[in-house]
């Protein structure tokens, strides 16, 4: 149950940046999506910066809406006259969002890596209260990290929380996970797997993915030297079985890649032994420039 939503999403869920980012096919988008619905996927993330992506899902499933849990984000001005965080710039992405997702409603809107400054800016928060009162989402989120991520939390303001975790990225463990846990807060996390950059050369490594590469490299965990499904399934199930996550979400561009990370984390939560493990390691070679990546 994903918190005080009392929404009953599935372990695994899926991400749109990929697909939307990518320039895949709708017909790609549907073949993913409508087989991992058949298959117990039940909550579909996306964003309104995430290129064609709200789109593709639309096309792609809303015949199927019911079946699923659908979340959005917005808070930039892609392809809109405005600037980030501007109320009426905000209000006419919500509803350019429900127009490309084809529903009259998603069940979480969330506010998408904003600073803390704006989460204190009142006219921004309204926005998505304002949202909420007209029946345009069920629920209002926050996407982030860090001390923004803990200010979210405490505020009191929002039912979700959208943040990375991972075994490169463990600082909302102790920073912001318990906090949201009091509060009964629903915990998505982003980028469970460290978007796999282990199994990236140097050179081939993007931007995005770059800072995992770097801190596993100096973190080392042996697991990682183990065939790429199985250490897959060991990060996944790191993240998924840290207190406090109710979901994960994984994206992909590929046709069943979603059902064999289900199937891995279908294995159940890490032996006590081996999470203990890779916390330790981080608490001794984690720098403190290693915060949240969004």
């Amino acid at each position: 149950m994903l918190g005080k939503t009392g929404m009953q999403v599935s372990v695994l869920g899926f991400g749109g940046s990929e697909t939307g980012y990518g320039g895949s096919s709708v017909a790609t988008v549907a073949k993913i999506l409508n087989a991992a619905l058949d298959d117990g996927l039940n909550l579909i993330d996306t964003a309104a910066c995430y290129g064609d992506g709200e789109e593709q899902i639309g096309r792609a499933v809303s015949n199927r809406r019911n079946e699923f849990f659908l979340i959005s984000k917005c808070g930039h001005a892609t392809g809109l006259d405005g600037y980030d965080w501007q109320p009426a710039m905000m209000e006419k992405s919500i509803d350019r969002s429900l127009k490309r997702l084809r529903t009259d409603h998603v069940d979480v809107m969330q506010l998408h890596s904003c600073t803390e400054r704006v989460l204190r800016n009142h006219k921004v928060i309204e926005v998505l209260l304002r949202a909420r009162e007209a029946g345009k989402t069920r629920f209002i989120g926050y996407s982030g990290d860090g001390e923004a991520a803990l200010y979210a939390v405490e505020s009191g303001i929002f039912d979700t929380l959208q943040i990375s975790v991972s075994i490169a990225d463990q600082e909302a463990i102790d920073l912001v996970l318990p906090k949201a846990r009091e509060r009964n807060i629903g915990v998505i996390v982003k980028r469970p797997i460290a978007n796999a950059a282990w199994l990236e050369t140097r050179s081939s490594i993007d931007g995005y993915s770059r800072p995992y590469w770097d801190r596993l490299k100096k973190l080392g965990y042996d697991f990682l030297r183990d065939d790429s499904g199985a250490a897959i399934g060991t990060a996944l199930r790191f993240t998924l079985s840290t207190p406090g996550v109710h979901t994960a979400i994984v994206g992909t561009s590929k046709p069943g890649r979603w059902q064999q990370n289900a199937g891995l984390a279908s294995e159940g939560p890490l032996p006590q032994s081996l999470y203990v493990a890779i916390r330790e390691r981080w608490r001794s070679v984690a720098e403190r420039s290693w915060t949240g990546e969004r």
